[in-house]
This record gives structure tokens, C-alpha cells and sequence, in this order.
């Protein structure tokens, strides 16, 4: 039993370096595309203050997903175990195109289709599934009318200044909104994997509550900055550049809203899509310009897989704990 326990630790840091990996493009596509930092330079960056947040935030967010979304006397080792594949399979497959997706929500539909494959629909926990369900529309809307309404302002108040004069301001200034971000980044996405490893560990029994080890903070932290400092460069271009082409003063309105995002929802313990929200964000502050500077097209696809991330990785947990269950 305790290697198993290990094993599944295992697999749940690599998960959690897979979401640094797959959403390292989050962290620096703002910054990077705006040439205000080198690719390098800029997954240090992310990756530093990835780390620096566990020890400025509660976790809040961990709560929820360890004992928020499923009951966990319908929680197994193998139920968690599937979880992580499940999540870890979608996220390697969006990666591999190029999709934006949430590796969060691949998580959570992961975690609940295995539990489904083993107790049933009464393993759920509806009401704990309600902000995540409202989030996936909400966060990005959020982010959208922020970096519209943060932009619209900077316009305002630097119109009469010359272009160059505001991108040295804005190239320095965003450093600080990537930090920022990178701080909400790291706080809300490995507090995802804090959750599933304490959830782990009440199910073992080897603790009696659910209270995030130290230990647990610590190594979810290095693994999600870790992951970022690797960087996932397939996504770097989608968000980017492909979205709409951002300066400085625009890069710091996308990370500033995205930042604010972020922190505040993981006050409240609500687990969103940092690719959501971020999306969203660009997506405002492009249509400050005119509606056309947004590529919409593109924009629908990802709210495609936004849309397709839960049920898709729900699926692929629910297979991964049948065909565990076969040689178990």
C-alpha cells in the first residue's frame, strides 16, 4: 500500500509539472510577444514567482477540489490515480495541437469521471461543481471586461504622449503585471494538485483530516515551476500572436486583469482556468483597438475545447479506471 501511495504521488507531481509545462505559454505569451523579455528570460521569470507563491497564499483552492467535488467515501487510491491520468492524457493531447485548453478543468473532469466509473452518480457532489461550471464562463468574462476596461483607460490617460515614450514606461511596468500573473498561476494551479495528493492522503489514512502538508505545498510549488521553466513553446504562438498582437501598455492590461482574476478567486477557493482567463484578457484587450483586431475564429476554437475539456477528460478518467480495475 505505501508504494502505492508513492506511486500516485509520483504521477500527481508529474501532472502537476505537465500543467506548468502545457501552461508556461499563459505565463510569458503576453510578455514574450511584446518582446519585452526573451523566451528564456521569460520562463524564468514565470517560474520564479510560480515557486514564490507557496508562501504568500492559504489554500483555499486545494480545499475545494480535495473535498469539494466528490464524496470522499467514493474516493479510492485507483479512483485518484485514474484521475491523474485522465487529466495527464487530455493535457498531453492539446499540447501536442496546440490547444489552450485547462489543465485544471482536465483535472477535475478526470477526478470525476473516474469516481462515476466506481460509485456512481451519487459520488458527486453537485453543489461543489457549481462555481466551477459558472467559472468556465465566468472567468473568462472577467478577464475580457477588465483588460478592455484597463486598456480603454491607459488609452485615455497616454493619448497624447508618443507611442515610444509609453512602451519604455509599459516594458518596465510589465515586468511587475508578469509577476503578478505568474503569482495567481502558480497559487491556483498547484493548489489543484495539493487537493488531489491530501485527498490521497485521507483516503490512505495517513492523516486524519484534510490539512495540506507543508511537504505537499512545497513540492506542488517546485513541480507547476519546474514544468513553466520547461515551457510548452507550441502554445506560446496561439496565445501570443495569433489572438491579437500586443505592445507593452496592452501586455501589462492582459496580465494585470488576468493577475487580479486569479488572486481573487482563489480567496474565495473558486478553481479556475488560469488559459481562461488569460484567453479572455487578450481577447479584451484586442477589442479596444476594433472588434476585427480579435481573431474571433480562432477564439471560437478555443472556447470549443474550453467547453470540451471536462466531459473529454471525465471520459478518458472513467476508461482509465475500468481498464486499471482489470488488472487490479
Amino acid at each position: 500500500m505505501f508504494s502505492l501511495i508513492v506511486f500516485i504521488v509520483i504521477v500527481a507531481l508529474i501532472f502537476d509539472f505537465l500543467n506548468g509545462f502545457h501552461d508556461s505559454a499563459n505565463s510569458i505569451a503576453t510578455i514574450v510577444s511584446t518582446r519585452v523579455l526573451t523566451p528564456r528570460k521569460a520562463v524564468m521569470w514565470a517560474a520564479f514567482f510560480n515557486l514564490v507563491a507557496a508562501f504568500m497564499f492559504d489554500v483555499h483552492v486545494a480545499k475545494t477540489i480535495g473535498k469539494g467535488l466528490i464524496e470522499l467515501s467514493a474516493v479510492t487510491e485507483y479512483v485518484i490515480l485514474s484521475a491523474l491520468l485522465g487529466a495527464i492524457a487530455w493535457n498531453l493531447i492539446t499540447w501536442y495541437y496546440g490547444i489552450p485548453s485547462s489543465s485544471s478543468h482536465a483535472l477535475m473532469g478526470g477526478f470525476g469521471g473516474a469516481a462515476v466509473a466506481h460509485a456512481g452518480w451519487d459520488a458527486i457532489i453537485y453543489g461543489g461543481w457549481t462555481n466551477t461550471l459558472i467559472f468556465i464562463v465566468v472567468a473568462p468574462m472577467m478577464g475580457m471586461a477588465m483588460g478592455f476596461i484597463i486598456m480603454a483607460a491607459l488609452m485615455w490617460i497616454f493619448h497624447k504622449r508618443s507611442s515610444s515614450k509609453v512602451n519604455g514606461v509599459f516594458r518596465k511596468l510589465q515586468l511587475v503585471s508578469a509577476a503578478a500573473y505568474s503569482l495567481g498561476h502558480g497559487t491556483n494551479d498547484a493548489q489543484k494538485t495539493m487537493g488531489i495528493i491530501t485527498t490521497l492522503l485521507v483516503t490512505a489514512g495517513v492523516l486524519k483530516t484534510f490539512e495540506v502538508p507543508y511537504w505537499v505545498i512545497l513540492s506542488s510549488h517546485f513541480a507547476i515551476a519546474m514544468g513553466t521553466l520547461f515551457g510548452g513553446w507550441r502554445i506560446v504562438k496561439t496565445m501570443g500572436q495569433k489572438i491579437t498582437k500586443l505592445k507593452p501598455s496592452g501586455g501589462f492590461a492582459a496580465e494585470t486583469s488576468g493577475a487580479i482574476t486569479l488572486l481573487v478567486s482563489a480567496f474565495f477557493g473558486i478553481a479556475v482556468s488560469t488559459t481562461h482567463t488569460i484567453s479572455g484578457a487578450i481577447m479584451g484587450v484586442g477589442a479596444t483597438k476594433r472588434a476585427s483586431a480579435v481573431r474571433w475564429g480562432l477564439a471560437g476554437n478555443i472556447v470549443i475545447a474550453w467547453i470540451l475539456t471536462i466531459p473529454a477528460s471525465a471520459l478518458v478518467g472513467a476508461i482509465s479506471y475500468y481498464i486499471i480495475m482489470m488488472f487490479v
